[in-house]
Parts: C-alpha cells; sequence; structure tokens
C-alpha cells in the first residue's frame, strides 16, 4: 500500500479551494448576475480566502508535525516497555530459597521515615598518678525522610527540621545498602555540639559547655552473609524482600574508622585516630507469625591496624596497640505486615575502644534509631 504524504494532502486541500474560488467566480460572471458577484466579492475576496487557505496550511502544518513526535513517542514507550521488562525479571530473578525469602508482588515502595541519631565520645586514663575520665555527648539529630523504590532502584529524600530553622549546625552523611549476599554501612558526622564533663581524681566534676570539642568521623562497615539464600538483610533494613521463614547467617565484617577531635580549652589537644578491624559475626531473622519479623545481629571486629596519636600544645605522643582493640556493629529491627503496608522500628549501633585504661584509652558510639511507614503497591 503506497504511503500518504502529509504535504500532498496539504497540496490536494489547497488547489481544490482555488480551483472552487475560480469556477464560482466564472458561473457568476457568465450570468450576468452583478448583483451576485458584488456581494460574492465582498464576502469572499481574493484576500480572505488567502487567509483561509494559509490558515489551513499552518493547522495541517501542526497536525504533521505531530506525526513524527508521536512515533517518537511510540518508540520511547516500546524502550520503556523493554527496560521495565528486563528490570522485573532481574528483580524478580534471584539466587535465593524462595521457601524463606521471596520479592514482594508489587513494583513500587513508598516509605516515610523519622531518623533519630546521637554519638558519645569517652576518654579514660592516668595523669600523674590521678585517673580521670572525660564524656561528652552529641545533640542529638533527627531527620524526617522519603524514599521511593521501583524494582530494587531507590531515590530518598531527607529534611533536618533543626538545620532548615538554624537550630543545627552539624553535618552527617548516612548511606547504606544492604543486600542478601553483602552490603555495607557509611556514616560521617562533623559536629561541634558536643557537651559534657569532666572528673579527676581528688577533684569536683567540671561541666565542660558546648562548642569545646570539635569531632569529625568516619565509620564504615562491610558484611557478607554466608546464608544468603535464606536469611535477608533487606527483609529487616530496607523491606526489600520478605522473610517468610526464621533463619540465620554466619558473616564476616570489615569495619573502618577516622576520627579527629579537637578540644580547646585551657589549652589545645587534637586526637587523631585510624583503626581497621576483621572479625565474625551472626545474624538472625526470626518470624514468629506471618506478620512480624524481628532481627538482631551483631559483627565484632578486632583491630589489625592503628594509627592513634594525641597532640596537645604541639607535643604529639603516639600511642601504643593495647589488645584486644576492637569495633562492633550491631543491628536489630522489628517489622510488622499490615497486607500491602509495613510499619518498624531499626536500630544500628557502632561502639569502638582502643588504647589502655591505666594510661589513655577511647570510646567512641555512634547509634542510629529509624521509625519507619511504607506502602506497596
Amino acid at each position: 500500500m503506497e504511503r500518504v504524504r502529509p504535504y500532498s494532502v496539504i497540496t490536494s486541500m489547497l488547489t481544490g479551494i482555488v480551483k472552487s474560488n475560480i469556477t464560482m467566480r466564472k458561473s457568476a460572471f457568465a450570468s450576468h448576475r452583478r448583483s451576485d458577484v458584488r456581494r460574492w466579492s465582498d464576502g469572499c475576496s481574493m484576500e480572505k480566502m488567502t487567509r483561509i487557505a494559509m490558515s489551513i496550511t499552518v493547522i495541517v502544518t501542526l497536525l504533521c508535525a505531530g506525526f513524527p513526535l508521536q512515533v517518537r513517542g511510540q518508540k520511547f514507550l516500546k524502550m520503556a516497555q523493554h527496560a521495565d521488562s528486563l528490570m522485573t525479571e532481574r528483580y524478580r530473578r534471584g539466587n535465593i530459597d524462595t521457601m524463606y525469602i521471596t520479592r514482594p508482588l508489587t513494583k513500587w515502595t513508598v516509605t516515610g521515615r523519622l531518623n533519630v541519631s546521637g554519638a558519645t565520645l569517652g576518654v579514660e586514663g592516668m595523669d600523674e598518678g590521678s585517673r580521670y575520665k572525660t564524656e561528652m555527648n552529641a545533640d542529638y539529630k533527627s531527620t524526617l525522610s522519603v524514599a521511593v523504590n521501583y524494582l530494587g532502584v531507590s531515590l530518598s529524600l531527607a529534611l533536618n527540621p533543626a538545620k532548615m530553622m538554624g537550630k543545627y549546625k552539624d553535618y552527617e552523611v548516612n548511606l547504606g545498602s544492604y543486600g542478601n549476599r553483602w552490603g555495607f554501612d557509611f556514616i560521617y558526622q562533623d559536629a561541634q555540639n558536643f557537651k559534657g564533663w569532666n572528673e579527676t581524681e581528688g577533684a569536683p566534676r567540671i561541666e565542660l559547655p558546648p562548642e569545646v570539642l570539635t569531632l569529625k568521623s568516619l565509620n564504615v562497615n562491610v558484611y557478607y552473609a554466608f546464608n544468603h539464600r535464606r536469611f535477608s538483610y533487606p527483609a529487616a533494613f530496607t523491606q526489600g524482600y520478605i522473610q517468610r521463614r526464621s533463619a540465620g547467617s554466619f558473616m564476616l565484617a570489615v569495619s573502618g574508622q577516622g576520627q579527629k577531635a579537637v578540644t580547646k580549652s585551657d589549652y589545645e589537644s587534637v586526637l587523631k585516630v585510624t583503626n581497621i578491624g576483621i572479625g565474625a559475626g551472626y545474624g538472625y531473622n526470626w518470624v514468629p507469625s506471618r506478620y512480624w519479623l524481628l532481627h538482631l545481629s551483631a559483627l565484632p571486629t578486632l583491630i589489625v591496624y592503628s594509627n592513634t596519636s594525641l597532640k596537645v600544645n604541639d607535643e604529639r605522643t603516639p600511642l601504643d596497640y593495647h589488645f584486644p582493640e576492637v569495633i562492633i556493629t550491631a543491628r536489630g529491627a522489628v517489622v510488622r505486615q499490615f497486607g500491602n503496608m509495613f510499619a518498624g522500628v531499626t536500630m544500628i549501633y557502632n561502639f569502638t575502644n582502643i588504647g589502655d585504661r591505666d594510661k589513655l584509652s577511647v570510646q567512641n558510639t555512634k547509634w542510629r534509631t529509624r521509625l519507619l511507614f511504607g506502602v506497596r503497591f
């Protein structure tokens, strides 16, 4: 079948209009109906016909210009459908035991979250025969976030109301990726709102005001789960899977920590810490019923590399390694299913202990609690 060309249609229409105009004018003159001719000339002048023809040309041209856009739209739609089918196949396919864990039947998941986090820095040691202890706590940080997940691809937005109102000056980044086989947590904090106290043996406690301590810290934890076909971290923390039966898994873990703490009072002290730990742990998902999931895991790692130093008034003192020095990462979660909706609470806890209490020891604690509510569709 011969393809119809849009511009041929325009030419035919214009030609028909012009021919009709000429025929009607000849007929009017031949019948000597000058009054009719006069009325025809007044109502359908050549100028008016030209405008009509131009208007038709513009309209038809716009319609014809829309044809290629429609074709492109159809091509884009086909490409999107093809990409969606590939993503769906990849999302559904997995090396899992479906008697224990499954994917949700829906493609979309929207989750609202309330995040609350805090940090504590403790220092303990001996100074000229007297024991001292210092503890500093950062103000709690609260954020609201919304995450949209489509076939395993997620996009989230977080807001800190206190920071938007100028009441919170600290900076914190939390990144996490949880898979059945492996995953990681990445936490960076730049905090200046620590306040606490100092106790020295034989002396009264001294309250330490805010902005005495400035802390920059980085915590990274990576895990590998051996029983990843039956045990699912995402089921507890991102709801990308559903745990149908109780299961646990032994895990390997690698932890890293970097820290710089600057204290300014009567003198300035700078504590720098770099630690890398390797260890193993265990995680368990308990499913008491089809609607509930309880998770608990602990990943202790022994520090195999440590570079810690304390500088006071430009005098640097390296701190010797004291066994055992550890980095512990613990996680917990409680999740309740309501058909295509779910709600729960999760928690991540990082603890580091380095040094010798009879000389100088440093304890770091970083935690985050998350309340969540989500809908699948």
